[in-house]
């Protein structure tokens, strides 16, 4: 134990004995190299007392390798797959490359890894450590930081040690959000204290101040910098300060020790420095290979570097690293090829393909071949950065130019999809530079756009869609088309914000797309419904639009075909007023992606998902979703998805909505993202509506009314009219409705129709004005969306008690009351209220129903498990662990005072 560290050491003491108890939890200790991390990591395991332990370690070299440091870990823990749900058998034998199959998301890897420690820690409480989690390879890190994030009442422990000042490893960022520990520099007395305990002989005063000087109290630097203390090393303390830093000194002096070594202990240090397995059999038969006798390893171990058992250790990550970078090239191009003739090539293929890669000296295209093989092996394992790893090295390695260009391009197509934009930009520059034949150039372009937009939103984006879609169309019309769509999806999300090629001119131009080759696919005709949308109005576009809708709900299965365009098909339901066609289309999107453990994709959807809720009334179910999303984008590291100003707006919490606005308004017009802003304004209209504060609604509506983008527009146009008319502006009013009433009848659908009437009925006097809101709230009834039928009562109270009608008016604001209160509506609920008390009656309290203790996560297990759902699949919907399942069940149960998973399903839970 290193003096100085007792706090620390508690800490991770605090977090054993929490998750003996059934707590779980993740500690990140970080700090510059040498600080202690690695000594607290084994501090944690030497304590971990009645726990088992599994581990890993990042490695430089590894970071290629696509769920490397996640298979160290879990290797010793596979006889508890069968376990699991098959799915995510499945995915993790395929991650693994134990089976065949298609590409598992990282995130159902992560769900399986999150069971498969959880049942691990059944038997006995679980200890994972993970030491250089900068270096792992950046799926492995995404799951840990998903487990992470998800573990709560395992017997479970995570700790991961994470190096400050790392240039841009993704892996390093994946952690962010997590409990840290940081280590800085032992205290001056401390720091003493652990030099004079390695310096066993006198010190003269002045060279012990130059140490402590230069090591600022990190404690491998004093250990290593003791070791050169004489004088005369140090020129009695009056030589120059060394300007490196502190983990630099370290490692020269690692490399020094190394350097001491005889030369066939030092290659065998290299040897073993290229081999991020750590396998000592595959170090002897590389060893063999050069000639070299196994005992010559003996001086190095003796010295204190590194120990050879089953497996090598070094002492310290840094002599790994030391060594590797002090050979030259021509050392480690001959350390490689010894491991490449060690490695096995049908049991480890890709390791032998990437040391002969690191052998080669200029353009091997054998290798290059080994290498693409490889690419393909790594994708279909759902490494996506390894493939594009793999593919750089082989696009250096291809000595035809032609062919290097086209491996630069394919390999920043992959850096794309894995989420890496930067490298992505600086292959596809390779790829361009080189002799591309049209179709390459054409598709490069569409690249080119598809990393802009990653990167910044660039409202040059439909634009450069477009010119790649028109290279493509004689080319590869199926990718044109696709490519057009992109292109109007991309000027959709701009919005207002789409300077020069907005998406009427992204229409315009898309009207030349090629006709389809065969029978049109669902995109197909959503591409031509959005073509008429914006070329033609809204009125023409409809037919097109139900066309393509249908076959959406047709033809939506789990195949990616099925599914492209279906942001914009929701859209487009969205602004049909299509509600059952809608809740039917993100019910089954979240449930293929559930299936398929595809995370970002399941935040979109169960984010469009959570606002077709709140306009049904179930605002509690809405949050349940929301805190989902929250949960998913934390843990995949994606930017927070913006509906959740919908549900602040609906209940009608003013403070908490403003908030939100003026963050999601900034940071979306930051990136250029229209369709957020109009969002946001629309989502404002009903809060003020709510208030009756009928100025700012009306202001609100305007601002998406105006934009006359695909979604948000037609829903903010009721918004404006009754704004409008409460505020005193009779001609807005009307204008607002005249577009709203040919959109509504157009669409014709039940929620349309009643929108209509009832935003019509605000503008009518006398009787038409009572038949219209009766017409309301009779087509409303037949739509999903309850929250339109409980304003429609209110609205149709308020003019009755306007018509001195008290009584009717009376039945009408109870039922607006009633209604809008039991949703949780508390603005509009307020606004029944008030009018009731105008009529003489007292609004009744809100019965307190047993639910109302519960939070959004325990309502929707509560309400899973009232289903019928075992804790296993509740679990499995959720991404938590069965465990976490039962100890929510046992606050369930306590809340509700019920002792049963029957007496559940008796408790009304909605």
């Amino acid at each position: 134990m290193i003096r100085g560290r007792q706090a620390e050491y508690v800490t991770v003491q605090r977090l054993l004995t929490r998750a003996r108890g059934g707590e779980s939890g993740a500690l990140v200790v970080r700090g510059e190299a040498g600080i202690g991390k690695t000594e607290l990591l084994r501090h944690a395991r030497a304590t971990a007392s009645g726990f088992r332990v599994v581990n890993t370690a990042g490695v430089e070299s590894e970071i290629g390798f696509a769920f490397a440091g996640l298979h160290q870990l879990c290797a010793p823990l596979m006889d508890r797959l069968a376990a699991l749900p098959e799915p995510q058998q499945a995915a993790l034998a395929v991650a693994f490359g134990q089976r065949s199959g298609a590409a598992p998301d990282p995130f159902l890897v992560g769900v399986a890894t999150l069971g498969l420690l959880a049942e691990a820690a059944e038997d006995e409480p679980l200890l994972c450590l993970v030491d250089d989690a900068h270096w792992l390879d950046l799926v492995s890190a995404q799951v840990f930081a998903f487990v992470a994030r998800r573990v709560q009442a395992e017997r479970l422990a995570l700790v991961f040690g994470l190096r400050d000042q790392v240039p841009a490893f993704e892996a390093a960022k994946v952690f962010a959000g997590l409990t840290e520990l940081r280590l800085d520099g032992l205290t001056d007395a401390d720091a003493r204290a652990l030099l004079d305990s390695a310096v066993h002989a006198p010190l003269d005063d002045r060279v012990r101040e130059r140490i402590l000087a230069e090591a600022r109290g990190n404690p491998l630097a004093l250990l290593e910098l003791s070791r050169h203390a004489a004088p005369a090393g140090l020129a009695g303390g009056f030589g120059m300060p060394d300007a490196r830093s502190v983990p630099g000194r370290i490692e020269e002096s690692f490399r020094r020790r190394a350097a001491g070594l005889p030369p066939s202990a030092q290659t065998m240090m290299l040897i073993a420095a290229a081999d991020p397995v750590g396998d000592a059999a595959l170090l002897w038969r590389a060893a063999e290979h050069l000639g070299i006798d196994a005992g010559a390893i003996a001086p190095a171990e003796a010295a204190g570097l590194l120990e050879v058992g089953a497996t090598v250790r070094f002492s310290h990550p840094l002599v790994r690293s030391a060594v590797y970078r002090a050979a030259t090239p021509a050392e480690r191009r001959r350390a490689h090829g010894a491991l490449a003739e060690a490695t096995d090539e049908r049991a480890d293929p890709d390791r032998r393909a990437w040391h002969r890669a690191r052998a080669a000296l200029g353009t091997d295209e054998t290798v290059a071949l080994e290498l693409e093989r490889s690419a393909g092996r790594a994708r279909a394992r759902g490494g996506l950065g390894a493939a594009a790893a793999f593919l750089e090295r082989a696009a250096a390695l291809t000595p035809d130019p032609a062919d290097r260009a086209c491996r630069a391009l394919s390999a920043a197509q992959a850096k794309h999809e894995a989420g890496a934009s930067d490298a992505a930009f600086e292959l596809l520059t390779i790829a361009v530079a080189g002799p591309l034949d049209g179709l390459h150039r054409a598709r490069a372009e569409r690249l080119r756009a598809q990393i802009e937009f990653a990167r910044t939103r660039s409202s040059d984006v439909p634009g450069m869609l477009l010119h790649a879609a028109k290279t493509l169309a004689p080319l590869d019309p199926a990718q044109s088309r696709d490519t057009y769509l992109q292109a109007l999806e991309a000027a959709i999300h701009a919005g207002p914000f789409g300077h020069g090629r907005g998406v009427v001119e992204v229409a315009e131009a898309a009207r030349d797309a090629p006709a389809p080759a065969g029978p049109p696919s669902p995109a197909d005709l959503l591409l031509d419904g959005l073509v008429t949308r914006f070329t033609r109005g809204y009125e023409a576009s409809v037919p097109g639009l139900r066309r393509a809708l249908r076959a959406y709900r047709d033809h939506l299965g789990t195949d990616d075909a099925s599914r492209r365009g279906l942001w914009a098909a929701c859209r487009a339901a969205y602004m049909l007023w299509d509600d059952e066609t809608l809740y039917e289309l993100t019910t089954r999107f979240i449930r293929l992606a559930r299936d398929a453990g595809a995370l970002s994709t399941l935040a979109t959807a169960l984010n469009f998902h959570s606002t077709i809720l709140v306009q049904i009334g179930d605002l509690a179910q809405a949050a349940g979703l929301v805190a989902d999303v929250a949960a998913i984008s934390q843990s995949t590291g994606a930017p927070p998805l913006p509906h959740d100003i919908v549900l602040r707006a609906y209940v009608g919490r003013r403070a908490e909505a403003m908030e939100l606005f003026d963050d999601m308004v900034q940071e979306a017009t930051r990136r250029g993202e229209g369709t957020v802003v109009t969002l946001a304004h629309s989502s404002l209209s009903v809060l003020h509506n709510g208030l009756s504060d009928y100025r700012a609604a009306l202001l609100a509506a305007s601002v998406t009314c105006d934009a006359d983008e695909l979604t948000h527009s037609s829903a903010a146009l009721p918004e404006l009219v009754e704004a409008a008319v409460r505020a005193g502006e009779p001609s807005r009013a009307a204008a607002a409705l005249e577009r709203l009433s040919s959109r509504a009848r157009a669409s014709g659908t039940p929620l349309a129709l009643g929108v209509e009437a009832r935003s019509r009925a605000l503008t009518t006097t006398g009787p038409a004005a009572e038949d219209l809101y009766r017409e309301a709230i009779d087509q409303l009834s037949r739509c999903r969306y309850a929250t339109f039928l409980g304003r429609a009562h209110l609205l149709y109270g308020e003019w009755l008690r306007r018509e001195g009608r008290r009584q009717d008016a009376r039945e009408q604001l109870r039922t607006a009351y009633e209604m809008l209160s039991g949703m949780g509506m508390e603005a509009f609920a307020g606004r029944a209220a008030r009018e009731l008390r105008a009529t003489g009656e007292q609004p009744r309290k809100r019965v307190t129903q047993p639910a109302d203790a519960l939070t959004p996560q325990e309502l929707r297990i509560a309400r899973l498990v009232a289903a019928g759902a075992t804790s296993r699949e509740a679990a499995a919907q959720l991404f938590l662990s069965p465990r976490t399942i039962d100890a929510h069940l046992r606050n369930i149960f306590g809340k509700l005072g019920i002792a049963s998973r029957r007496e559940l399903r008796s408790v009304r839970l909605s």
